[in-house]
């Protein structure tokens, strides 16, 4: 499966917000990383700030461009308000469940758990990452895997009621994807309208 394999703190410094979600991959400088990182005197135009916020939100859920460009296309062509709609197609996303599960400490993390089939839903193993979960869906553990110490790891102190759209359940180790997240539940800080604009040139 085609994924972005490059340094990481190179990405954050860039972005210029820890969205690998761990700080050893970010580091707070006041400026960009390269030998030109550092000219005060350079300033972003409007397409780089739209452009910049596209590729915040590729990385931040490892999306590579033709697929980001697939969903927004798909976005666009639903009912709603496309930005959002791009949005909540990402949080439903197989692997980003996981990740919001609990399940694993990062969403790279979490691919590793759906493609080597340790994830089912409804009960059947499914090991595509970029599987579109829907309301009502039951994401777990397979039952050989309940044991791996990286899914317990990652469980220990894990808040489970921070997301509204998603039902835990401790017995079974799964969680129920109630709906699609609202907006404002989305905690990634995206400036989805940025991208509509970038794409709609």
């Amino acid at each position: 499966m085609a994924r972005y394999t490059g340094p990481k703190t190179k990405i954050a410094r860039k972005i210029g917000e820890p969205i690998y979600g761990a700080d050893k991959y970010f580091e707070k400088k006041k400026y960009a990383p390269g030998q030109h990182g550092n000219n005060r005197r350079r300033k972003t135009s409007e397409y780089g700030v739209m452009l910049l916020e596209k590729q915040k939100a590729k990385y931040t859920y490892g999306v590579l461009e033709k697929q980001f460009r697939n969903m927004f296309n798909a976005a666009n062509a639903a009912p709603g308000i496309t930005g959002v709609n791009l949005l909540q197609a990402l949080e439903s996303r197989l692997d980003n469940v996981v990740f919001r599960l609990g399940l694993a400490v990062s969403r790279a993390a979490a691919r590793q758990l759906v493609l080597h089939r340790h994830i089912v839903v409804d009960g059947a193993i499914v090991n595509i990452a970029s599987y579109q979960v829907k309301p009502g869906q039951v994401v777990g553990v397979r039952e050989k895997s309940k044991s791996l110490e990286v899914i317990a790891a990652s469980l220990a102190g894990f808040n489970h009621a921070k997301y509204a759209w998603i039902e835990w359940d401790e017995a079974s180790k799964s969680g129920k994807f109630l709906h699609k997240p609202e907006r404002e539940d989305i905690p990634e800080n995206i400036k989805e309208q940025l991208i509509v604009e970038l794409y709609s040139k």
